[in-house]
C-alpha cells in the first residue's frame, strides 16, 4: 500500500474505528484539515461546521445519491484538542457492515482517503500530540489482555515512561556538553567538569539503564502472558493441576502413565497477570518413540519458560526426580522453578525436603500456589520506577544506549582524550532519543505503524 507522508498531501483520511463485523454501534472516523466540511456535505441536521469542538450531534446521513444511509451521531474535535491534532468527525453509526462500508465509499467520494495501517496515530505523532513511546503505548493498550498488561500500556500512554527516559536523555546531554566545552578550551588548560565527577554520573546514568534493560524480562512477559510449563515424572499430576489452574477440563486425567505426549497450552488469569500454562510428557526413560519426542519437547519447553511448576510425586522414588531436577536447575538458572509436592490427599505430610503440598483432588493448596505464580511474574518489577519496558524495540535501544556509556565510561577511567568520550556519549544519548522519536526515520515510523490496525 503507499505511504503518505502527514503534512505533505493534507488529505483528510477516513476508517472504520471499531472492530470489523456486526455489532449494536460501529464508529467511523475522519481526520484532517477538511474532516468537517466533508461530512457536513452528507449531514442532515445541525450544521457541523459551526459545531462547537467536543459537542455530539444526532442528524441523518445522505449519500451522493440522496439516499439516507443511517440516522446517527455525529461527534465534533476541532484541531488542535483532538487525538490527531487535526480536525475529526467520528461517526457513531448502527452495526451493519453495509452501512459502515457505503458511509466509508461515500466519504471518499466527497474527498476523504482511505486511511493506512496506523496513520491516525501517526498523524497524532508528527502533530506532536504523542510522543513515539505514547504512540506504542495505544497500541498495546488496543492488544491488552490482562489488568497487568492494560496497566502498563496505560502508564506508557499517559508518557511516565517518557518522562523518565527525557531525564536520562537531559543528563546525557549535559554530559557530552561538559565533554564539548572541556574540547573547545582545551588548549587553555581549563577544566570545566572534574572527571570524577562525569565517573559518577557516568555509574549512575549507567546502572539506571541497566535496570531498565533488566526489567525488559518481567515487562515482556506481563504484556504478553508468562510462560509457566508444568513439568514432572508420568502420573505425578501435571494435566490434574492444568485443569485446576484453568478451571475446565482441558487435558485429559488418567492413571496410565505416558498419557500426555504432547504439550498442551492454554491461558488464565490470575490476580491481573495472564499466565500461558504448559501441560508437558511426563519425564522417565522410554523407548516409545513418540512418547521420547514429547519428552524432548517439554525440556524444549521448559528451558524457554519463565517459570516452571515441577510436581514431586511422593509415592515414587525420590532420588530420580530430585536428580533430574538438579540437572534442569544447574544448566537454566535464569528458569524459576516452584517445587510442588502432589497426592496431598493420599499422605499424611509431604516425604520430600522441599515443596508445597497440593492435592489435585481437593484443590488444596491452589491458593498458596497462585499467589507464588503472581509473586514470581511480577517480581522484576519495582514500583519505584515508574515504568517497566515491555517493548522489544526499546529494549534494544536501551541495551545499545548503555554500551555506548559503558565506552565513555571506561575512557574518563583510562583518562582517554575528551573528543572520543563525547561520541560515545552522543551515541547514547541517539538510542535514548530513538525510543520517544526525538531522534527518527521514515523507516522507522513505517516499521513501527504498519502493525497497527486500520483506523487506528
Amino acid at each position: 500500500m503507499e505511504q503518505f507522508e502527514v503534512g505533505i498531501d493534507g488529505s483528510s483520511i477516513v476508517a472504520v474505528a471499531t472492530a470489523p463485523g456486526t455489532g449494536g454501534i460501529a464508529v467511523v472516523r475522519v481526520s484532517g484539515k477538511d474532516a468537517i466540511k466533508i461530512v457536513d456535505s452528507a449531514w442532515k441536521g445541525a450544521s457541523l461546521e459551526k459545531a462547537d469542538s467536543h459537542t455530539v450531534h444526532l442528524g441523518k446521513y445522505v449519500s451522493t445519491a440522496g439516499d439516507v444511509l443511517d440516522e446517527c451521531v455525529a461527534t465534533v474535535f476541532r484541531a488542535p484538542n483532538s487525538f490527531t491534532g487535526e480536525n475529526i468527525v467520528e461517526l457513531g453509526l448502527h452495526g451493519s457492515r453495509w452501512i459502515q462500508r457505503e458511509v466509508v465509499a461515500d466519504l471518499i467520494r466527497r474527498g476523504a482517503r482511505g486511511a493506512d495501517r496506523g496513520e491516525f496515530t501517526r498523524r497524532a505523532f508528527m502533530n506532536g500530540r504523542l510522543d513515539l513511546a505514547q504512540a506504542e503505548g495505544v497500541a498495546d493498550l488496543i492488544a491488552a489482555s490482562s489488568k497487568a498488561a492494560h496497566a502498563l500500556a496505560m502508564s506508557q500512554t499517559r508518557g511516565a515512561f517518557s518522562r523518565g527516559l527525557e531525564e536520562v536523555r537531559e543528563k546525557l546531554v549535559e554530559f557530552a556538553a561538559l565533554l564539548e566545552l572541556e574540547l573547545d578550551f582545551s588548549e587553555e588548560d581549563v577544566e570545566f567538569a572534574d572527571r570524577s565527577r562525569l565517573k559518577e554520573l557516568a555509574k549512575g546514568l549507567l546502572a539506571r539503564l541497566d535496570r531498565l534493560a533488566a526489567s525488559y524480562s518481567s515487562g515482556a512477559a506481563l504484556k504478553e502472558g508468562v510462560p509457566v510449563v508444568i513439568a514432572g515424572i508420568p502420573n505425578a499430576g501435571k494435566s490434574s493441576l492444568l485443569n485446576l489452574l484453568l478451571g475446565d477440563d482441558k487435558a485429559i486425567v488418567s492413571d496410565i502413565p505416558g498419557t500426555t505426549r504432547d504439550t498442551i497450552e492454554d491461558t488464565a488469569e490470575i490476580d491481573g497477570v495472564l499466565f500461558r500454562f504448559i501441560d508437558t510428557a511426563g519425564l522417565r526413560a522410554t523407548t516409545d518413540t513418540v512418547e521420547n519426542l514429547g519428552i524432548d519437547r517439554a525440556r524444549a519447553k521448559m528451558r524457554r519458560a519463565r517459570i516452571v511448576i515441577w510436581i514431586f510425586d511422593p509415592t515414587a522414588e525420590e532420588a530420580p526426580q530430585e536428580e533430574e531436577y538438579g540437572r534442569f536447575a544447574s544448566e537454566n538458572p535464569d528458569v524459576e522453578v516452584i517445587r510442588v509436592v502432589g497426592k496431598g490427599d493420599k499422605i499424611p505430610a509431604p516425604p520430600l525436603s522441599k515443596g508445597m503440598l497440593m492435592s489435585m483432588k481437593s484443590g488444596e493448596g491452589l491458593d498458596t500456589l497462585r499467589q507464588r505464580l503472581t509473586a514470581s511474574a511480577t517480581g522484576g518489577y519495582d514500583p519505584q520506577w515508574e515504568f517497566i519496558v515491555t517493548n522489544a524495540r526499546h529494549y534494544e535501544a536501551l541495551l545499545r544506549s548503555g554500551e555506548a556509556l559503558r565506552r565513555a565510561l571506561e575512557g574518563l577511567e583510562s583518562n582517554l582524550s575528551a573528543d572520543f568520550i563525547a561520541q560515545d556519549v552522543r551515541e547514547a544519548t541517539h538510542h535514548i532519543g530513538t525510543i520517544t522519536g526525538a531522534v527518527t526515520t521514515d523507516t522507522l515510523l513505517h516499521h513501527i505503524f504498519q502493525n497497527f490496525c486500520i483506523g487506528k
